[in-house]
C-alpha cells in the first residue's frame, strides 16, 4: 500500500523505471537495486548474483520487494546463455532468501516465455510448458524463468514466504531497449532504416503497454495474493505484421522481409502464437489491459521522437541488410 518501504530490483530497466515512477508518485519509499544507478532515486548498485551486496538493499524494515532484475532479449540469450541462466535463476534465489530473512512480501516478474511453444492458446496460468531441444539456446530464458517460478512457489510452501508471480506478455512502451519487436521497429523507423519483418510477420502476440503491466504488478502486491501466479497480458491477439505496419504508418518507414533462421542461426526458434488467458487477474486483482495497440505504439513513437539519446543507442538486433 502507499507509503510502504519497497525495493525494486532491476529498477533501472525498462519496466522497472515505469514501476519506480508509479511507486514514488503514490508516496512509497523506494530503493532501486541495479547494476547502474537511476538518477533521482536511491540506488544500491550491484549484480543480483551478489548476495552480500543485495543484502545492503533488502534490509530490515523493507515491506515489499518487486523483483524485476533479469537478463532478457533474443540477442542476449543467443550471445550469453550462461548469463541468462545465472542471473534469472541464482539472482532470484538470492532475492527470495533475503526477502524471507527480513519478512518482506515479494512480487516476482516472470514471462510468457515459460509456456514455450504450447500450441493450445490462449494459455491459462497452469497451462503446460512445451519446449524445444536443450541444444537451442532459445529456451535458456524460458527454462531459467520457469525454475525461478518453481523457486518462488517452493519458498511459499516450505517457508511461508508471501510471494506472488506475474507473467508479462510482450510488454512494450517508452524507454524499452531497441531489441524487441516494437522498440526495435520504432528505433529503426526513426533512424531512417527499413523495418525487419521476420518470416512474413505471421506470428501473433498480445502486445501489452508498459503502464498496464505496471498497474497489474502493483495490484499483485497490494492485494496480498500469496502463492498465486497471474498472466498480465492483453487478450487482444495481433500479428507481428500488424504491429510493424502500425509503426510504418506513423513514421513513413518501409519494411523488408527477413528469414529468421538465416538471420539468427539454428540456436533460434520462434513461437508462432503467444496469447494469455488473463481472466484470473481480472477476477482476483481487478486488472485488465486497457491500452489499444495503436494508442500504445503512438505514445511510444512520440516519446522516441522527443528523446534523441534513445535513438542514438545502437540497434541490438541483426542488421537487416545482412539478414534479408
Amino acid at each position: 500500500m502507499a507509503g510502504a518501504r519497497v525495493v525494486v530490483t532491476g529498477g533501472s530497466g525498462f519496466i522497472g523505471r515505469h514501476l519506480v515512477r508509479r511507486l514514488l508518485a503514490r508516496g512509497d519509499e523506494v530503493t532501486v537495486f541495479d547494476r547502474e544507478p537511476d538518477p533521482g532515486v536511491r540506488t544500491v548498485a550491484g549484480d543480483i548474483r551478489d548476495g552480500a551486496r543485495l543484502a545492503e538493499a533488502i534490509g530490515a524494515g523493507v515491506e515489499t520487494v518487486y523483483h524485476l532484475a533479469a537478463e532478457v532479449g533474443v540477442d542476449r540469450y543467443l550471445a550469453r546463455p550462461l548469463d541468462v541462466i545465472d542471473v534469472n535463476f541464482q539472482g532470484t534465489r538470492n532475492v527470495l532468501e533475503r526477502a524471507a530473512a527480513v519478512g518482506a512480501r515479494v512480487v516476482v516478474a516472470s514471462t510468457s516465455e515459460v509456456f514455450g511453444k504450447n500450441p493450445a492458446v490462449p494459455w491459462a496460468e497452469d497451462a503446460d510448458r512445451v519446449l524445444g531441444s536443450t541444444a537451442a539456446d532459445r529456451w535458456t530464458y524460458s527454462s531459467a524463468k520457469a525454475m525461478s517460478e518453481h523457486l518462488t512457489l517452493a519458498f511459499c510452501r516450505q517457508y511461508g514466504l508471501d510471494a506472488t508471480i506475474v507473467r508479462y506478455f510482450n510488454a512494450y512502451g517508452p524507454g524499452q531497449r531497441p531489441a524487441f519487436v516494437i522498440s526495435r521497429t520504432v528505433h529503426r523507423a526513426l533512424n531512417g532504416q527499413p523495418l525487419a519483418l521476420y518470416d512474413g510477420g505471421r506470428q501473433t502476440r498480445c502486445f501489452t503497454y508498459v503502464e498496464d503491466a505496471v498497474a497489474g504488478t502493483v495490484l499483485a502486491a497490494d492485494r496480498g495474493a500469496a502463492g498465486e501466479v497471474f498472466n498480465l497480458g492483453s487478450m487482444t491477439e495481433s500479428t507481428v505484421r500488424e504491429a510493424i505496419t502500425t509503426v510504418a504508418a506513423l513514421t513513413g518507414a518501409v519494411t523488408v522481409e527477413v528469414d529468421a533462421r538465416a538471420a539468427l542461426g539454428p540456436a533460434y526458434e520462434d513461437v508462432p502464437r503467444r496469447a494469455p488467458d488473463s481472466s484470473k487477474a481480472r477476477r482476483l486483482l481487478g486488472w485488465t489491459a486497457t491500452t489499444p495497440l495503436a494508442e500504445g505504439v503512438a505514445r511510444t513513437v512520440e516519446w522516441a521522437r522527443a528523446n534523441p539519446w534513445w535513438l542514438a543507442q545502437p540497434d541490438s538486433g541483426v542488421p537487416v541488410a545482412a539478414a534479408s
